[in-house]
C-alpha cells in the first residue's frame, strides 16, 4: 500500500472575491468546484485544481466572510510548493507576479511569495515522472503553467515524534534530515518540518486547515486501520460525496486527512460546467433556499474568455 502523493490542500479565507481573482486570473487555476463546507455550510468551500480537477493539483478554501487573519505556528503548515517544468517558467511567473503588485523571492531554482491573505507558495523547478495537472488559461502558455503540487513545509517542534507514523503506518520515505515522501504508482508528494517561530499559530484568514494524501477507495479504510495502529486516533469514514476522507492529527500536530480518488467533481455536473454553480452534496441540497442567500455572490471567472 502506498498513498498517492497530495490529493488536496485546504486552507481559509475571509475573502471570497479576491481569493476567486487570485487563484484563477493570477494563478491560473480552474474553479471546479464551487460548494459548502459539508460541516458548516453557511460558509463556501471553493476547489482550484486542473482543468480535470484532478488530485494532486487542488488547492481549496473555506471562507468566512472578514476573517481575522490568522498565524503559522508549530503544528500548521505555512508554505505549498508547485511543481513548473523549467527556468523559463520560474521566469515567466517572476514577471507576471510582479505586474500584479506580489513580492516574489527567487532562489536555486525556486521562486518564492504569498497569497493576498498570507499563505505561502513556492514554485519549484521539479524533475518527477508525475503527469502535469494543468489548467488551461488564455495568459499562461501550458508549458508554463503550474503543475500540481510537489509537497508541502510545516512548522514542528520535534520532527522526529512524526517519524514513526508517517515511515511505520502511512508508509512515508525519508527524503532529507526533515522530509518526508509519499510516493505511489502515479504521483508523489512530501511533507517537510522546519523550526517554529517563538509565537503560537493562531488558526484564520490565510492559514492552512489541512493537508490530504490520495488514496485509492479500495485500500481507505485499510489506511484507517494502519493509522489507528499507529497510534494515530482517525475519525471514522467521512462521506464527502465527492470522495471518502478520514482526519486525523500526525504527531507534530499538523492536521492529516487521507480522502480516495474518487469519485471525482463530475459527480454532479458535467466537466465543461465546473465550478459555474453552485452544487451541493445529497445531503445538504435541501437546505438550498436557506444556503444561497447567505453565500458572497461570485462571479463566473471564465466567463470573460473569449475562448475556452
Amino acid at each position: 500500500m502506498k498513498l498517492e502523493g497530495i490529493h488536496h490542500i485546504t486552507a481559509i479565507t475571509g475573502d471570497a472575491p479576491g481569493n476567486v481573482d487570485f487563484y484563477t486570473r493570477v494563478l491560473g487555476l480552474r474553479l471546479v468546484k464551487k460548494t459548502v463546507n459539508q460541516d458548516d455550510p453557511s460558509v463556501y468551500h471553493l476547489f482550484y485544481a486542473d482543468e480535470q480537477g484532478d488530485p494532486g493539483s487542488d488547492i481549496t478554501f473555506f471562507e468566512y466572510p472578514g476573517a481575522r487573519r490568522g498565524r503559522h505556528g508549530a503544528g500548521m503548515i505555512h508554505t505549498v510548493v508547485w511543481r513548473v517544468a523549467s527556468a523559463e517558467a520560474l521566469d515567466f511567473w517572476e514577471e507576471r507576479l510582479a505586474r500584479e503588485g506580489v513580492a516574489a523571492d527567487r532562489a536555486d531554482q525556486a521562486l518564492r511569495f504569498e497569497d493576498p491573505e498570507g499563505i505561502g507558495h513556492e514554485l519549484r523547478v521539479a524533475d518527477v515522472p508525475d503527469e502535469p495537472l494543468v489548467a488551461e488559461h488564455p495568459e499562461i502558455p501550458a508549458a508554463l503553467a503550474l503543475q500540481g503540487f510537489e509537497g508541502v513545509v510545516a512548522y514542528s517542534r520535534d520532527p522526529e515524534r512524526s517519524r514513526s507514523l508517517l515511515e511505520g503506518a502511512l508508509e512515508f520515505e525519508q527524503r532529507g534530515e526533515r522530509r518526508w515522501e509519499a510516493r505511489g504508482d502515479r504521483r508523489g508528494g512530501w511533507i517537510e518540518y522546519e523550526e517554529p517561530p517563538a509565537e503560537s499559530g493562531i488558526q484564520g484568514a490565510g492559514t492552512v486547515h489541512h493537508v490530504a494524501w490520495a488514496s485509492s477507495k479500495e485500500e481507505h479504510e485499510r489506511w484507517r486501520e494502519r493509522a489507528i495502529a499507529g497510534g494515530a486516533q482517525p475519525t471514522p469514514v467521512v462521506e464527502r460525496f465527492y470522495f471518502k476522507s478520514i482526519y486525523f492529527r500526525e504527531p507534530s500536530g499538523v492536521l492529516f486527512e487521507i480522502a480516495t480518488i474518487g469519485p471525482g467533481f463530475t459527480a454532479d455536473e458535467p466537466l465543461e460546467q465546473l465550478g459555474e454553480p453552485l452544487s451541493l452534496p445529497p445531503a445538504v441540497e435541501h437546505l438550498r433556499e436557506r444556503i444561497e442567500p447567505v453565500l458572497t455572490p461570485l462571479p463566473n471567472p471564465r466567463a470573460d474568455w473569449a475562448v475556452r
